[in-house]
């Protein structure tokens, strides 16, 4: 074996490498054993692309082979948040471990690993001392936001970045067992270096739920002690630690709330910001080793049971989409915490919060971690989709969606919905307005639909990612990232001194449109008094209100 690389965080524990470091560091590691496969994946907006790092025995470099072999695949993603270096040092020390340590080479017999070094390389690149002011070293590093300053992880579905772009194509390809997406936290202070986020176990299919609850959670926690690296649920909390701490809702636009909506089970390892950076990337290390022993002992049971649960889900019926907090019957968490105190601040002069290191204590907190449904969705048997939207489908594409065209025109009987109501945020979030609070009414009609529109059936492993994406009222639903926004302004309208006799003739041919103009009257006494919105009320119950303001063109075909 040739030499092997140090990283610049062995040189110097307060370091973390530059992104021309870590390339070179893993080209280095590849050209050095024929246990790992270094290939560029896709491009970023940075203008570089991804490296595809992968530790295979038998030279198992492909899904194809490492699945025909038996194996299962652990899957790690480094420097969403490059100003959160920790993993991306810690996974440059654990792959060169993997090949130079027997007692975790002989892991890669059951499990073959995927790295992503460098995930925001845009944010890699930009790289200073100052953009995380509450962090506790390393001494430079990266900044959240990436080339185009989009937050990674929050475009997962969007796809606003050939980031995100490359990344969908690289988890389909990959399909992998359990996700890793390496984190450091911000917020309150306590004893713990190491916190995790887990996927929702709300969210997951009952039987992936399960296993990661009873079997691989108590795994992760009780090994990660005998490391001397306890852990706790990340600390999200409405004050501090000790009124209670909330699992984390991963909506799908996060990785772990991705991974979820393609049954594999994810977390987010939050090391603590204000732990000195050499404990930081440790416990990270420590963290992939004791995941990657759970996988080598239980891997192929998971991926026994995500094949069961891809086969039921192509059968599922009814998909959640919205949910609500349950706080009724939470459980605890023994936490180990700093005693919250209040002193006059320097700046303001009026009291602040801060934490007392020489006031530990031990005690039980509350865990809010169980989440209830407040929307569920019957699938329909199939979706159509005018071809005017060419733009998600390739979307949904890359994200495994088999997307049939229509051969010829055709009429069919279809429920779409109209856009009742809805809120749009005032700010600009991620580049977009998000729509949420959506109501709806659902119509019936038979509708024609022409040769080249795309039908999506219902019949698939990735059913849930075809729900939440396409039923207008999921909370990361294109429409609720505007992807659908043509729909939502009036094109035409009416010249109210024209429309005055034309409304008049048809309240005069129409008795019940005459009765409800009567009800609203009656029931509105502003309306009663405002001439022109007694005209729009007509003009809209009539035929010459457009079709398609507010009627979201996505059909169900039931």
């Amino acid at each position: 074996m040739a030499s092997l690389p140090t990283t610049s965080f062995e040189q110097n524990p307060n370091t973390t490498s530059t992104y021309l470091e870590i390339v070179a560091y893993y080209n280095q590691l590849g050209e050095s054993s024929d246990l790992i496969q270094v290939s560029d994946f896709g491009m970023t907006d940075s203008g570089f692309p991804l490296q595809e790092v992968v530790i295979a025995k038998n030279g198992h470099f492909t899904p194809e082979e490492s699945r025909k072999a038996g194996k299962s695949i652990l899957f790690i993603n480094n420097g969403i948040h490059p100003g959160e270096p920790d993993g991306m040092d810690a996974s440059m020390i654990f792959v060169r471990d993997l090949i130079t340590k027997p007692e975790l080479t002989a892991l890669l017999d059951k499990v073959t690993v995927v790295v992503i070094p460098v995930y925001n390389i845009g944010g890699t690149i930009n790289r200073s001392a100052t953009s995380r002011a509450n962090q506790n070293g390393p001494d430079a590093y990266g900044f959240r936001g990436n080339a185009k300053n989009l937050d990674l992880n929050r475009d997962f579905v969007k796809c606003d970045s050939k980031n995100a772009k490359s990344f969908n194509a690289f988890f389909h390809k990959w399909d992998p067992d359990v996700q890793v997406d390496t984190h450091t936290s911000n917020g309150a202070d306590y004893q713990y270096t190491m916190t995790l986020i887990a996927t929702q176990k709300d969210k997951l299919h009952p039987m992936l739920s399960s296993f990661m609850t009873d079997l691989m959670l108590p795994d992760l926690y009780k090994n990660m002690k005998s490391q001397n690296w306890e852990m706790v649920p990340y600390v999200y909390a409405n004050g501090t630690p000790e009124t209670g701490i909330y699992g984390f809702m991963d909506h799908p636009r996060y990785s772990s709330g991705y991974a979820a909506m393609h049954h594999t089970i994810s977390f987010m390892p939050e090391t603590h910001m204000l732990k000195p950076y050499t404990d930081r990337v440790w416990s990270t290390h420590a963290f992939l080793k004791v995941g990657l022993h759970f996988m080598f002992q239980n891997g192929n049971r998971l991926a026994e049971i995500r094949t069961k649960v891809k086969n039921e889900v192509k059968e599922q019926q009814s998909f959640d989409l919205l949910y609500e907090i349950d706080k009724s019957e939470p459980d605890t968490v023994l936490f180990k915490g700093y005693e919250a105190k209040y002193k006059p601040s320097l700046v303001s002069g009026l009291d602040r919060l801060y934490y007392d290191r020489s006031s530990p204590w031990e005690k039980p907190v509350a865990f809010y971690n169980d989440y209830k449904p407040t929307l569920s969705i019957q699938k329909p048997k199939a979706y159509i989709i005018p071809q005017a939207y060419n733009e998600i489908i390739s979307k949904m594409e890359v994200n495994g969606v088999k997307v049939d065209k229509l051969a010829s025109d055709t009429v069919y009987k279809v429920e779409l919905y109209n856009l009742d109501s809805y809120e749009t945020s005032k700010v600009a979030y991620e580049g977009h307005y998000n729509h949420s609070d959506l109501k709806v009414t659902k119509i019936e009609m038979d509708k024609q639909y022409h040769k080249g529109d795309f039908i999506i059936y219902t019949n698939q492993v990735c059913n849930r990612y075809i729900v939440e994406m396409l039923e207008p009222q999921g909370v990361d639903s294109w429409f609720a990232w505007n992807f659908f926004d043509g729909i939502l302004m009036q094109k035409e309208g009416f010249s109210a001194y024209v429309f005055e006799d034309l409304a008049a003739e048809i309240l005069k041919n129409d008795e019940n449109l005459r009765s409800k103009l009567a009800q609203k009257r009656a029931d509105d006494p502003k309306f009663a008094t405002n001439a022109w919105a007694q005209l729009d009320f007509v003009y809209k119950n009539s035929p010459y209100y457009e079709k398609t303001h507010n009627l979201y063109p996505v059909a169900r075909v039931k």
